[in-house]
């Protein structure tokens, strides 16, 4: 086993170095075999229609800014010239989306097209597509979006421009320098790509983090821990939490990978924070997570802290409630691993589901309501 990246991933040295024995290896075999069974893997007809939707949506995105900047009295040259790019984020570009997984999607335009141009012309040139099956722009979002299905694909769609004249195919967003003159809410869209791909740069084997990430997802989701709204880790939060583990053994297998997982975080001095790489400094006056400067910083309970600057908390409204279930939880993955290495069970255990709505006598339910159309509603509810 190949074992030169030791030391290479994170802000600590490996735990180990070890490459995986003949029964981690076997133990991997059966977790992936499991991870089919429960359905975590789609068919290669849906990722290929996904790749489809996507070369369809840059062919509207570039039609887009043209259309935008002619509006704008610029010549055809400069109009073709201006481009348009689109980006993904989150399960799609990490690999480990499933059946019926949405695309999180950035439509990345230059500085003369607006917001608002992207919730008007982009809106208006997405419901004349015959494709389109639904759509429901959010422009009050803390990231302003467009919901839809696109020819039967779900798709969020967020728009971030860059202070920049052009925007050409071959642009990746790297450079912070390229965070400059924006707005708030161009950044927020704009770090969703920059994590996900920081976080594929930060794990010494990608096809490893993925199997560990679809085990560790599919397992958080039956247990309900998975929800950031619900103050419980959302999709980047445990992406971020798994590559951690690839970094500390960067030559373990998934299965591997996912029993380390429990033994850690189970060890956890919380709120020590989770990093996969030092936090960096930039070229914004913006805040960057810092406990020791930013006092409600000192009050995150399990900090999950982005890679891409500027760096952020993932898991800021983890309550100490929510913090005690994914204890344990992470208790109870643990147990059920130490079984699995000694045969006593099967990797279907770990993804046993649920049964809140068993445990208690009685359930309080709070209905909420809008007043307006049902496009607003939809909105809201949003």
């Amino acid at each position: 086993m190949n074992t030169s990246n030791a030391g290479a991933y994170g802000v600590t040295p490996p735990i180990s170095t070890v490459g995986p024995t003949a029964k981690e290896n076997s133990l991997n075999d059966a977790m992936i075999e499991e991870l089919r069974k429960q359905g975590s893997f789609e068919s290669d007809a849906a990722t290929e229609k996904r790749r489809q939707v996507l070369g369809t949506l840059q062919g509207i995105t570039k039609e887009f800014v043209y259309e935008v900047s002619r509006k704008k009295n610029m010549s055809e040259g400069m109009a073709k010239d201006a481009g348009g790019k689109i980006f993904t984020f989150g399960s799609y570009r990490l690999g480990v989306y499933g059946p019926g997984s949405d695309i999180d999607t950035l439509v990345v335009v230059p500085k003369h097209v607006t917001r608002d141009d992207f919730f008007v012309t982009f809106d208006e040139m997405l419901r004349k597509r015959p494709e389109l099956n639904k759509i429901q722009p959010v422009p009050d979002a803390f990231v302003p979006i467009i919901k839809t299905i696109f020819d039967g694909v779900d798709i969020d769609i967020i728009c971030g421009r860059l202070d920049i004249p052009q925007i050409p195919l071959d642009l990746t967003l790297e450079d912070n320098n390229l965070l400059r003159n924006i707005d708030e809410r161009d950044l927020r869209a704009l770090n969703g790509t920059r994590v996900t791909d920081q976080i594929l740069q930060l794990v010494p084997q990608k096809m490893v983090f993925r199997h560990a990430l679809r085990t560790i997802k599919l397992w958080a989701q039956r247990r309900a821990i998975y929800a950031n709204m619900f103050g419980f880790p959302g999709g980047v939060a445990w992406a971020m939490l798994v590559a951690r583990i690839c970094q500390l053994y960067p030559n373990a297998v998934g299965a591997t990978i996912v029993a380390k997982f429990f033994h850690i975080y189970l060890q956890w001095k919380w709120p020590q924070p989770v990093l996969l790489k030092k936090i960096e400094d930039g070229p914004l006056p913006v805040k960057v997570w810092n406990p020791k400067i930013y006092p409600q910083d000192k009050y995150h309970r399990m900090p999950i802290i982005t890679p891409a600057y500027p760096s952020m908390c993932a898991t800021h409204n983890i309550t100490a409630s929510t913090q005690k279930i994914i204890i344990k939880e992470m208790q109870r993955g643990l147990d059920i691993m130490n079984d699995i290495q000694f045969g006593k069970k099967d990797w279907s255990d770990l993804f046993t589901k649920h049964d809140f709505f068993y445990r208690y006598k009685f359930y309080l339910t709070i209905v909420t309501g809008t007043k307006g159309s049902y496009e607003d509603h939809l909105k809201w509810s949003a």
